[in-house]
């Protein structure tokens, strides 16, 4: 019998629906039809790039034996992490609990009142040493499910007991800066860059906190990781973009998947990068600069759908020449695949300069740059093994869009295309905007995804946050008031619609299907969902003269501030948050700065604004008489013909400049 996953919006879930498992989709269905075979449920959760889900599909799924096993057993339900990531989270929170790890696939039962009682990850068939065989798994729980009903439902009520938010002071001292730095520190390999044991992730959120603290040490862990980043395997040198992480501390060998949100925060990262390092380091600016432009090439060639949106990822696998199936070797090369592509004269030019580090059995490896880089030359290079690699199958692309991710990337073309001066992103980001507004959120509905212009399931908190966090900055470097009165309108609607009773922000909004609390406090590739509400409400709120956006920000980051103390490497943009608040104690409070410029691209007085303004600084560009930016424009016209600038810190605005060498003193005077 088919299952049930042929109409769903994802492409993860289409991909299982041909599956001889019975499978439901996320929803009350499969737990009615739990409650009325009287049978556990099963959710499987992964996604459509991920290599080891796939694994798990191919050698159980996909097999008849194993899913007439299932289907007698449990009621099986498939989800797409990217599109429920309040079940993904939640779920992984009870993982996490029973086994000390997580992973994609994840592998949760449940009582049909939704009460977990077993979690794990990857399962072979078969057993396979220390790990158990699926059919036998699901053969035992199913029969203690029959046999031992009352030890099941105890473990679930424990586990959901031990799950329970518990209540917690509010009184939490605040950490000191020095002391955070040093903490995450520890975990800061000096050689390579980066953070934490040889499964290396970019961590964007973390760097852009040592970016904003901006202290020699900081900006010495920031630059260095993100030089190593943009030289490593990690980085696609030939078709630009990054990579998920790496599976070795030097970044040479990735898991090969590439994320829309990676890229998009890794863009804003390298941008904010090149802005912390000085002119004279022209070596490093280069490589962040060449990071973020390839990047967008490789975003506007591979990643843009027809309606103008952006796709969630691209596969970490794909065929080889003969048809088999392999991680990673779409992007691999030895010197007989290089020579041919350049030939012999340009390849042994280029050799020493890329270095290719083989990474399996056949010699084929990613390459790294190493050296002095001759731009021009080696992006010639990289352009003719690009053309040589487009002959090649390429991994399948997931053509869900994702409201968060696109925003993100918004976001990141204002943020990179403002401090590299590279306006047509601006332009981008704006064209970017308008296709996720008109088919996300205009038509009575918030949707987190779409698919092929179908719309997709409910928006979460990461998408509001996001939307108007990207929003405001898109109006911030337009002029265009219409995008701040979005912000406004999404942040209101998600303060209504997600807050938590200690100040936080749920995930979601409440399930009755989820007995565990979708309540994320700690970043993983991306902010959590507090820390991007805690940053689109301040942007917003001084960017609308909103004071109760502000202070609603202000009692989320106390709810921050544990995870702060505790695990700064994970709470990046916490840690942010926390910075320059305590700057804002010491008299350096977020500015509002308005240019207000004479002609549509950015002048000299607006780029170097964005160069120069201390984290959390609102920036406006005025081109018009557009008044939607309450009172900031107020009389506030160009000076003599000439773009001018003001800068105010709290209740108090500083003399108007002209001139941008003239900008860094009122942009970092306290008051």
């Amino acid at each position: 019998m088919p299952n049930y996953l042929g109409e769903s919006t994802s492409p993860y879930l289409i991909q299982h629906a041909a599956n001889p498992v019975d499978w439901f989709p996320w929803g009350e269905e499969a737990f009615d039809e739990a409650r009325s075979r009287d049978v556990p449920v099963m959710v499987s959760v992964g996604y459509s790039s991920c290599h080891w889900c796939h694994v798990m599909a191919l050698e159980s799924f996909s097999d008849p034996e194993v899913a007439e096993v299932v289907n007698a057993n449990v009621v099986p339900v498939k989800v797409d992490r990217e599109e429920r990531p309040e079940v993904d989270a939640a779920l992984m929170q009870v993982t996490l609990a029973m086994t000390g790890q997580g992973g994609w696939p994840n592998t949760v039962f449940l009582t049909p009142e939704g009460k977990p009682f077993f979690a794990g990850t990857y399962f072979p068939p078969v057993r396979r040493g220390r790990l158990p065989g699926f059919v036998e798994l699901v053969e035992a729980l199913g029969g203690a499910w029959r046999e031992r009903r009352d030890e099941v439902v105890s473990s679930a009520e424990a586990i959901v007991e031990h799950l329970r938010p518990v209540e917690k002071d509010p009184e939490v001292a605040r950490p000191i800066a020095g002391e955070l730095i040093d903490a995450v520190g520890a975990d800061y390999d000096i050689v390579h860059g980066g953070f934490g044991s040889p499964t290396k992730f970019p961590m964007p959120t973390l760097l852009d906190a040592l970016l904003v603290k901006g202290d020699p040490t900081s900006l010495d862990m920031a630059q260095n990781t993100c030089e190593h980043l943009v030289r490593g395997g990690i980085f696609d040198q030939v078709g630009g973009g990054f990579h998920r992480y790496s599976t070795d501390s030097q970044w040479v060998v990735p898991h090969f998947e590439k994320m829309l949100y990676d890229n998009a925060l890794l863009l804003a990262t390298m941008a904010r990068c090149w802005r912390r390092t000085a002119d004279h380091d022209s070596d490093r600016r280069d490589l962040y600069s060449h990071a973020a432009r390839r990047t967008v090439a490789w975003l506007n060639r591979e990643m843009r759908l027809p309606n103008g949106l952006y796709a969630a990822g691209l596969d970490a696998d794909s065929d080889d020449a003969a048809g088999h199936t392999h991680e990673g070797i779409y992007y691999l090369w030895n010197q007989d695949l290089i020579t041919d592509a350049l030939g012999t004269d340009e390849a042994e030019w280029l050799r020493p300069l890329v270095h290719l580090e083989p990474c399996n059995d056949n010699g084929l490896g990613t390459l790294q740059l190493r050296g002095r880089v001759e731009w021009e030359r080696i992006n010639a290079d990289m352009d003719t093994l690009l053309e040589a690699r487009g002959r090649r199958s390429a991994p399948a692309r997931d053509e869900k869009a994702i409201t968060a991710w696109n925003a993100m990337l918004i976001d990141g073309l204002v943020e990179a295309g403002m401090i590299l001066r590279e306006w047509s992103w601006v332009e981008q980001a704006r064209e970017l905007a308008d296709s996720l507004w008109t088919a996300h959120w205009d038509h009575g509905m918030a949707l987190r995804t779409s698919f092929h212009d179908r719309p997709g399931v409910p928006a979460v908190c990461e998408d509001y946050a996001w939307v108007a966090l990207s929003f405001a900055g898109l109006a911030g470097a337009t002029g265009e008031s219409v995008w701040l009165d979005h912000a406004v309108e999404v942040l209101g609607e998600a303060v209504a619609r997600f807050s938590a009773v200690d100040g936080s922000f749920l995930d979601a909004e409440d399930s009755f299907l989820l007995t565990v609390t979708a309540h994320t406090l700690t970043d993983d590739a991306c902010p959590s969902p507090t820390a991007a509400m805690v940053m689109a409400l301040r942007r917003v709120g001084l960017m609308a003269e909103r004071a109760d956006f502000i202070e609603r920000a202000n009692k989320a980051s106390v709810v921050l501030l544990p995870v702060v103390s505790a695990t700064p490497r994970f709470a990046g943009w916490a840690v942010a948050d926390f910075l320059i608040t305590d700057e804002a104690r010491r008299g350096l409070k977020p500015a509002g700065v308005v240019i207000a410029d004479t002609t549509d691209e950015p002048s000299d007085l607006a780029a170097a604004a964005w160069r120069m303004a201390p984290a959390g600084s609102a920036i406006m560009r005025r081109l018009n008489e557009d008044s939607g930016f309450g009172t900031w424009f107020n009389e506030r016209v160009p000076r003599d013909g000439q773009p001018t600038c003001w800068v105010c810190r709290g209740a108090v605005c500083f003399e108007p400049v002209t001139d941008y060498l003239d900008l860094k003193e009122p942009l970092w005077r306290r008051a």
